[in-house]
């Protein structure tokens, strides 16, 4: 519908002709939970119930043309389309390549439907400063605007946040902080519930904010911090026969694969190589996906010609048998299984991995590929407490089980990186600069 007027204080609505409405999530999966499970059921449930013919993967009108459809996120899937609205949800999500271009595809299709009055809405919680995703973007833009930077009449946005002179560090200003940002909703939410969140010592206070309080902020919930990782690019090939060693986290279906060098003398880190399945399209197109052994076989065969590698430290799940095949070719003292699942062992490497980030004790190619897998690895808390601080200590996940945005790259490179510190502690350089090399 449209407004076509108004009478006595109320607008008129009229119909709109032929109208395609595609939903559109960060996930297929995401699409159909949300937007369009909501579109299903208020029409399910409601008086117009029989004017539509109501399926689970479109809704179209009995009596005439239009429909409404729950879309993957696939940028060209939508290329053409002559759309009279568009709904794009969970956009502080929309942070990979394909997910920014499919949002610019998609809004380039309205004008195509001026009569129509075509239009978009994007909701969304508050996004992580400095991820690029499509709501940080959006918020800029009208930030823009309002300070008089860009004109466009047309744009309308709302954000409703906590205050941000409220000391949410305080039982009182954090309570009055969740009522603020919620509105109208705080009829129905638990206030309680949701203040005893914060008061969990094992919180992750960052993402909590974003939450409940609608608040921008960092994204505490990240493994390791994107923007520095971004500032530690540098142009530099690891010359042929110096001393190096590599990372390697491997799975063999609808995950990614990683194998990442770190150059021993300098702590730069490189990409070997990353398998991806692809992604878009319906479900997960990379359900049916396995990973090319050759390739990875082919990339290990050709670091160990061209490079002399110190240790291969790899997580041995689903790849054990081609890890003994390389162990037995060039050695179980250099080929080591590296169990990701000790978490107490990996805590204090991914530990370590971060502090070398912050502090600039490393260097990398600038490969994209591998810098998505470094902004896509989120916190997962445990049990075990910092032998040092005391404080609970994390491991690296994705953001859930199934989702589409791969960090094995990070793991390989955490894998290279305590390598690489085990070398420089067995005084590995030093044999090397003497012309004797000993594994």
């Amino acid at each position: 519908m449209r407004c076509d007027g108004w009478r006595d204080g109320q607008p008129i609505g009229s119909g709109v002709v032929d109208p395609y409405i595609p939903l559109c999530a960060y996930t297929e999966e995401q699409t159909e939970d949300l937007a369009y499970a909501a579109l299903y059921t208020m029409l399910s449930e409601g008086p117009l119930v029989n004017d539509f013919d109501i399926g689970l993967e479109r809704i179209m009108r009995k009596k005439g043309d239009g429909k409404a459809v729950a879309l993957a996120s696939s940028p060209d899937a939508r290329d053409g389309a002559r759309t009279t609205f568009e709904h794009f949800d969970e956009t502080h999500r929309f942070t990979l390549p394909r997910l920014k271009r499919a949002h610019r595809t998609m809004l380039a299709n309205l004008p195509k439907r001026r009569a129509s009055d075509a239009w978009a809405l994007e909701t969304t919680t508050a996004f992580a400063t400095g991820e690029g995703s499509v709501a940080e973007d959006t918020m800029e833009y009208a930030r823009s605007i309002a300070a008089g930077d860009a004109e466009n009449p047309q744009l309308f946005f709302f954000h409703r946040q906590a205050s941000d002179d409220l000391d949410i560090n305080t039982p009182e200003g954090l309570r009055a902080g969740i009522i603020e940002a919620s509105g109208a909703a705080v009829e129905w939410s638990d206030i309680d519930g949701i203040v005893a969140q914060f008061e969990d010592p094992s919180a992750d206070r960052a993402l909590l904010e974003r939450l409940w309080l609608n608040r921008p902020v960092s994204g505490g919930g990240r493994a390791f911090p994107a923007a520095r990782w971004a500032e530690l690019a540098k142009a530099f090939e690891p010359p042929p026969g110096s001393l190096i060693t590599l990372g390697f986290d491997g799975s063999r279906f609808r995950d990614a694969t990683a194998l990442i060098g770190t150059h021993v003398e300098t702590m730069h880190q490189f990409v070997v190589g990353i398998w991806e399945p692809p992604v878009g399209g319906g479900k997960q197109t990379g359900q049916e996906w396995e990973v090319d052994k050759d390739a990875v076989n082919a990339a290990v065969t050709d670091a160990f010609t061209r490079w002399t590698v110190w240790r291969m430290y790899c997580d041995p799940p689903l790849w054990g048998s081609e890890i003994a095949a390389w162990a037995g070719r060039w050695g179980d003292k250099v080929v080591v299984e590296w169990w990701t699942n000790q978490y107490r062992k990996m805590a204090y490497a991914l530990q370590d991995y971060r502090t070398a980030m912050i502090n600039g004790d490393l260097s990398h190619d600038g490969n994209p590929v591998l810098a998505r897998h470094i902004a896509n690895a989120c916190k997962q808390e445990t049990n075990i407490r910092n032998e040092d601080t005391g404080e609970f200590m994390w491991i690296a996940r994705k953001d859930r089980k199934d989702s589409p945005f791969k960090m094995d790259g990070s793991i390989g490179g955490c894998l290279s990186f305590t390598a690489a510190q085990d070398a420089v502690a067995s005084g590995a350089l030093e044999v090397q600069e003497a012309g004797v090399y000993f594994v």
